[in-house]
């Protein structure tokens, strides 16, 4: 089994989703960033308005709207403290 990363995406009011993730993706002020396995510890401010996807093992991937907040990696996993978020309509 490939390793996973502990993702934890909250939002101020409730934590919206927790889970093991082969790679998170988030928009911070800097540009797209792709978190997987072993990534070094940074803390990145996400950019409004935003999406963080999360792609789980089997290939499904899971969008989350977000609106402020930041995104923190650690050597535990990936955190994403949202003001808001909310599943993302699909695209059409």
């Amino acid at each position: 089994m490939a390793k996973q990363l502990h993702v934890e995406l909250v939002a101020v009011e409730e934590k919206v989703w927790t889970g093991e993730a082969e790679m998170v993706v988030a928009r911070t002020t800097e540009g797209e960033l792709g978190v997987l396995p072993g990534h070094a510890p940074l803390l990145g401010q996400l950019a409004e308005p935003s999406q963080v996807r999360i792609k789980q093992a089997g290939g499904e991937q899971l969008a989350y709207d977000v609106a402020g907040g930041f995104l923190s990696v650690t050597g535990e996993g990936v955190t994403v403290l949202a003001e808001s978020a909310s599943p993302a309509t699909p695209a059409r």
